[in-house]
């Protein structure tokens, strides 16, 4: 019998057998890396096509589109992305995580291809109507990919494999800026959404085929099937048992609603999601406006330095990935992991923006140097409140991840609207220091609380058969990592 006692100091002493290698679970955790750069693609390539939308409409003398209506655009999605988390968390639990994920980019991919169309023929206001359906379709990713990752990625290797998986968003944002704004430059605004609109349906396809739910679905497969050693391997080290559930613990399948939003590590998580959903989504909508405005960045130039700092973001998060996993092997405490790593995610963007109000009017080199700390920075969140959800608890990381990103999203969606209010005119450098020293104020109180609240243990509510009847003090729960009970708890 293999035991594995994980205390607070989150140091894992199984004893590994073999399947440790190159398997399938890195097959899944790269279609999902790639699933998330190719939704991005399609989510962030409109904050540069609105550009090439005015400089048509300014060419052909048309109606300008105004900030607030590009605002409007540039929010849109995530209408859609927000209000859908919970129901579509809730859809992955009791039926596939592979097809509401595959059937989402599917949609998606069908909507970006249409949207030329879709704004020719009925303007701005259609294509927030088809915006708000993409976020729709895209709001399984981040419960589908946690609850796949709950399954499939060991506790050793945990922050390695999630922190990379997730930063399939960095390279979506690396991809898209300059490719959109070269083919905006070759071929007009409307050539990004043929393209990464046919990304997504071949992605789909693809993951259809290889993708899988869990190890146990993988098993015995014709095509992509998984080895016994490797199965063994992960089923150990979550502690689950051959037939694909939990071997100890669970009772019952119930939901623990009351324990769940009454959890003080759940709220640091919350406001910490919400605080970076605020900042990573200005930065994301608009640096292009911003360089374009303030620094006067042509189209093509403006794709290839808006892409800049996620090249930095990208490489930035598997260094800090690799880290985090070194010190908890050398016995740092998950939960201190994490807190440290949110505070460079955090705090240090916000640093970078504060510096960002004084830089000297026509200094576009420093400027871009602390734009791209301001988004590189944000790798440490990817080991700090990214994958939380994951430390809080195994069986509803998916959910708790619907209920943060779908909170997070709302306050997201906001932040594009907000400087729409703010920025009447994108020259004036007066505006966009607004901008910067409030979300700069938003990364600092986000982080302030998840270090003071935050926890990297599992809680004691996770696996529960009814915690909202539980009594609260009732802290010793065995947990899902340990197949012995003996070894298995935790204060």
């Amino acid at each position: 019998m293999v035991t594995a006692t994980e205390e607070d100091t989150g140091k894992d002493d199984c004893v590994r057998p073999r399947g440790t290698g190159l398997g399938l679970r890195h097959c899944q955790c790269v279609m999902l890396f790639l699933g998330y750069a190719i939704a991005y693609t399609n989510r962030t390539s409109l904050s540069l096509v609105v550009v090439g939308i005015q400089e048509e409409e300014k060419r052909f003398q048309k109606a300008v589109l105004t900030p607030g209506q590009i605002g409007m655009m540039l929010s849109s999605f995530m209408w859609g992305y927000a209000v859908a988390q919970v129901p579509l968390a809730h859809l992955v639990r009791i039926w596939s995580a592979k097809k509401v994920l595959g059937i989402g980019l599917l949609i998606n991919g069908l909507i970006s291809i249409s949207t030329p169309i879709i704004f020719d023929e009925g303007g701005w206001m259609y294509l927030c109507a088809s915006r708000v359906v993409m976020g729709l379709c895209q709001a399984c990713l981040p419960s589908c990919c946690h609850t796949v990752l709950s399954k499939w990625v060991p506790l050793t290797e945990r922050g390695r494999l999630s922190s990379a998986t997730l930063s399939g968003s960095e390279l979506g944002a690396i991809v898209s800026l300059p490719i959109t704004g070269a083919l905006i430059d070759a071929a007009g605004w409307r050539s990004p959404s043929y393209v990464f609109g046919a990304a997504a349906l071949i992605w789909s396809a693809i993951f259809f085929l290889i993708g899988s739910d869990s190890p146990a679905t993988a098993s015995g497969k014709s095509c992509c099937g998984i080895s016994d050693a490797e199965k063994k391997y992960i089923e150990s080290s979550l502690g689950v048992s051959e037939g694909g559930t939990a071997a100890v613990g669970k009772k019952s399948s119930k939901t623990p609603w009351l324990a769940i939003l009454t959890s003080p590590p759940f709220w640091a998580l919350l406001i910490a999601h919400c605080g970076q959903k605020w900042g990573y989504y200005m930065l994301l909508t608009e640096i292009p406006i911003y360089m374009d405005g303030a620094l006067g960045f042509n189209i093509k130039e403006n794709g290839v330095k808006s892409a800049i700092p996620y090249i930095v973001l990208l490489l930035l998060t598997f260094l800090t990935s690799c880290l985090s996993d070194w010190g908890e092997k050398k016995g740092v405490s998950r939960g201190l992991l994490r807190k440290l790593c949110n505070t460079v995610g955090h705090w240090g963007p916000a640093l970078a923006l504060v510096g960002l109000c004084f830089v000297s009017p026509g200094d576009t080199t420093l400027s871009v140097v602390l734009l791209v700390v301001a988004v590189g920075m944000n790798a440490g969140a990817m080991c700090g409140f990214q994958i939380n959800h994951l430390d809080l608890s195994l069986e509803y990381a998916g959910l708790l991840m619907s209920i943060t990103n779908g909170m997070g999203s709302a306050v997201g969606l906001l932040s594009p609207l907000v400087v729409g209010l703010i920025v009447t005119d994108s020259k004036r450098t007066d505006q966009w220091q607004t901008v910067f020293l409030m979300t700069a104020g938003i990364y600092f109180v986000g982080n302030l609380i998840f270090i003071t609240l935050g926890s990297g243990k599992t809680q004691w509510w996770d696996n529960s058969e009814d915690s909202d009847e539980c009594d609260k003090k009732e802290s010793w729960r065995p947990r899902k990592s340990s197949i012995a009970v003996s070894d298995a708890k935790v204060p």
